[in-house]
């Protein structure tokens, strides 16, 4: 399965690169912030938007023993996993809300469900498609749910080895999942990027027979950018609207002038892909004028022979062709011949 289609959207190889921005818990609680989240992703050109579905009591217990401590990452440290997921936690009475209103802007909108319950959830408000975050990637059953949902399903295979990543695909389609997108992911916040390892994208698509793609911690868009020549057809990247604003995201997380630069950057990347092709196109043609070909260099009266004194290879292109010049040498000229004329057979006896 080298394609999935997304209500109108077909992702893969060969089509535009799907551009996810995801909001997480870059609102900061706060709902107005989330919808000009969505904004900013629409003016930038994205394709969708992402939030995250859970609840913290379900996701993890609110218990402040050493084994809920976050002790790892700058941006979490001094956290119970509890207290951080209450800070990224995006309120489910906002998310329909927030869905018809990406949706209006043109933009798909879909999520990350956290437990089984939450799947449930985005299941009574249609979406259309699934993102499975690369710590859910060993559960089995949040794999089977999404499978059952019968839509496509997007997993981050972040901290996952190739066993993990077979299982999580086997589990997905033995449920009855359609189509499954794999994106490499470096489980580091923020990512530096000699962690990257972008060739791991391409031989995702080969090892798994699956579309592959890049969910992105690092800073900046270098990352981004570079995995689409590499053959991404999936670019997810946390976006905030100034990472200013604070929140356990928002060191990794571009701003809207940067979210902009990184999709014009991957769409002329695009372009400059292309296909595979030898063809000389209609621009190119016009300059074939400057190739090497055969000139007078001096002038030959008739009857004069050829000699590399007297004829040679260079630009521009008007003459008979570099490679004629050993069958040429010896012989005779049947008409005078100026200085700077191209050759032509019917110069030669």
């Amino acid at each position: 399965m080298k394609e999935f289609k997304v209500g109108k959207r077909k992702i893969g190889p060969g089509h535009p690169v799907f551009i996810v921005a995801e909001i997480s818990g870059n609102h900061n609680q706060n709902y107005k912030k989330a919808l000009e989240i969505i904004d900013a992703a629409a003016e930038a050109g994205a394709d969708a938007v992402k939030l995250q579905t859970f609840k913290p009591k379900e996701h993890t217990l609110d218990c402040d023993n050493k084994y809920f401590q976050v002790k790892v990452n700058r941006a979490w440290k001094g956290e119970t996993l509890y207290s951080l997921y209450k800070k990224v936690y995006t309120p489910w009475e906002w998310q329909a809300k927030l869905k018809k209103y990406a949706e209006s802007k043109g933009l798909i909108c879909f999520s990350s469900p956290g437990h089984e319950s939450a799947v449930d959830f985005l299941e009574g408000i249609n979406v259309l498609l699934y993102k499975l975050a690369a710590f859910e990637i060993v559960d089995s059953g949040i794999l089977t749910r999404l499978g059952q949902t019968k839509k496509p399903v997007i997993l981050s295979r972040g901290l996952a080895s190739i066993s993990d990543i077979k299982f999580a695909i086997k589990t997905l389609k033995k449920a009855g999942c359609p189509a499954v997108a794999v994106l490499h992911c470096v489980s580091s916040y923020p990512a530096k990027l000699e962690q990257m390892n972008l060739h791991t994208i391409p031989d995702i698509a080969r090892r798994f027979g699956v579309v592959s793609g890049l969910s992105d911690h690092s800073l900046g868009i270098t990352a981004a950018v570079a995995s689409v020549s590499l053959g991404a057809s999936i670019i997810e990247k946390h976006v905030t609207l100034k990472r200013s604003d604070g929140g356990p995201d928002a060191e990794f997380s571009l701003e809207p002038g940067e979210l902009k630069e990184m999709v014009r950057l991957i769409r002329d990347t695009e372009k400059a892909l292309g296909e595979v092709s030898y063809e000389v196109d209609k621009i190119e043609a016009k300059n074939i004028i400057f190739r090497r070909s055969l000139f007078a260099v001096k002038n030959i009266k008739k009857g004069e022979v050829f000699t590399k004194e007297n004829i040679r290879s260079i630009r521009p292109g008007f003459g008979l062709a570099p490679k004629e010049l050993p069958k040429i040498l010896g012989k005779k000229a049947i008409i005078n011949i100026k200085r700077g004329t191209p050759l032509d057979w019917k110069m030669i006896k």
